[in-house]
C-alpha cells in the first residue's frame, strides 16, 4: 500500500464510515493479490448457514478447502450447502450440527468429527438478543455464544489444529466496550442487546494474543478481525433501524468474509486484530483501556471448563 493510500486508510478507519463500508473496501483492494489455493486443507465454520459465515465457506470451498459447515438449524445447513455446491460442483461440504451456546453440544459436536486434522477454524456464529438470557449451563447467551462455547471448542479441537489457524469474527462494535471483568456476563445493569453483543466482541479480541500464547507450542495461530459494515440477514432481524439507515452502503456477505479468507489462506503474525488485510488497534478510546486480562481468562477458562 502506498504511503498516501495508507493514511487515507488510517483516516478513513477512525470516521468508521467511510472504513467499515464498501467505501473503505474499494479504497483498500487496490493492489491485493489473489489467494493462494487451500486444496488439502479442512476448514470449520460456525454458524454458517447465512450471512458472513456462509460467504466465508464459499471463499473457502473456491480456494479449494474441505468446508464443514457448523449450524444450529441443519435444514438452513442444508440450503447453504446445496447453494455452494451450486457454485463450486466439484467442493467437499459437509453440515454438522452444534448450539455453540450450549458446552454439551460443543462436546458432542468436537467428539464426533472422524477426521484427524482441521487447518482452519472460523468462529463466527453469534447472537444477539432483545433480553437478557440465560443458557442452561447457567451463561448469558452472547457470553456463552461468543466466548465460551468457542473456547472450549478451540480447545477441544487443540490436536487436530496443530499448525493451523483460529480465527474469530468480531465487530468493531467492540472498540466502544472495554473488557468488562468485574461483570463479564451482564447481571447487573439495564440489559440492552447490542451492548452484550460489543462486549463479547471485545473478549474475542482479548482472547487472540491470550490463546495465541496458549497454543504457541502447537504452532497454532489465533487471530480476530471485523468484517466492516455487511448485510446479512442478523443484521436486518437484529438492528433494523440500523440496516435502514445504512443500507445503501453496506458491504456484501462476501466482501465482509474477504478479510477471513485472507487470514485463513496467508501468514500473518498471530494474536493481532486485522480489518481489510491490514492490523488494526485493538484500542481507539482511552476508557476502553482499563483491563485486568489475568482475572478475564481465569473467568472465561472456568466458564468453558478448561484448565487455565
Amino acid at each position: 500500500m502506498s504511503a498516501l493510500l495508507g493514511v487515507l486508510d488510517t483516516v478513513a478507519d477512525r470516521l468508521v464510515v467511510p472504513g467499515y463500508s464498501r467505501w473503505g473496501l474499494l479504497l483498500r483492494r487496490r493492489g491485493w493479490h489473489d489467494l493462494p489455493s487451500l486444496r488439502g486443507k479442512r476448514a470449520i465454520v460456525t454458524g454458517a448457514a447465512s450471512g458472513i459465515g456462509k460467504a466465508t465457506a464459499l471463499g473457502l470451498a473456491r480456494l479449494g478447502a474441505d468446508v464443514v459447515l457448523v449450524v444450529r438449524d441443519e435444514l438452513k445447513g442444508a440450503a447453504a450447502r446445496a447453494d455452494i455446491l451450486a457454485a463450486v460442483p466439484d467442493a467437499t461440504v459437509q453440515v454438522r450440527h452444534c448450539d455453540l451456546s450450549s458446552l454439551a453440544s460443543v462436546r458432542e459436536f468436537a467428539s464426533s468429527l472422524e477426521f484427524d486434522r482441521v487447518d482452519v477454524l472460523v468462529h463466527n456464529a453469534g447472537v444477539l438478543p432483545s433480553r437478557r438470557t440465560e443458557t442452561p449451563d447457567g451463561h448469558e447467551l452472547t457470553f456463552a455464544t461468543h466466548v465460551a462455547g468457542p473456547l472450549l471448542l478451540t480447545d477441544l479441537l487443540r490436536p487436530k489444529l496443530s499448525g493451523g489457524r483460529v480465527i474469530f469474527v468480531s465487530s468493531g462494535g467492540m472498540y466502544t466496550q472495554r473488557l468488562q471483568v468485574d461483570d463479564p456476563e451482564y447481571r447487573t445493569g439495564t440489559y440492552k442487546g447490542a451492548t452484550a453483543y460489543a462486549r463479547t466482541k471485545r473478549m474475542q479480541v482479548t482472547l487472540a494474543p491470550l490463546l495465541t500464547s496458549r497454543y504457541a507450542q502447537d504452532d497454532i495461530a489465533v487471530h480476530a478481525m471485523h468484517p466492516g459494515w455487511a448485510d446479512t440477514p442478523g443484521v436486518a432481524t437484529s438492528l433494523p433501524g440500523f440496516h435502514r439507515v445504512t443500507k445503501t452502503f453496506l458491504r456484501t456477505p462476501e466482501e465482509g468474509a474477504d478479510t477471513i479468507l485472507w487470514l485463513a489462506a496467508t501468514t500473518q503474525p498471530a494474536g493481532r486484530f486485522w480489518h481489510d488485510r491490514r492490523e488494526r488497534p485493538t484500542h481507539l478510546l482511552p476508557t476502553t483501556r482499563d483491563e485486568d486480562v489475568v482475572a478475564f481468562w481465569q473467568y472465561c477458562a472456568s466458564a468453558a471448563g478448561i484448565l487455565p
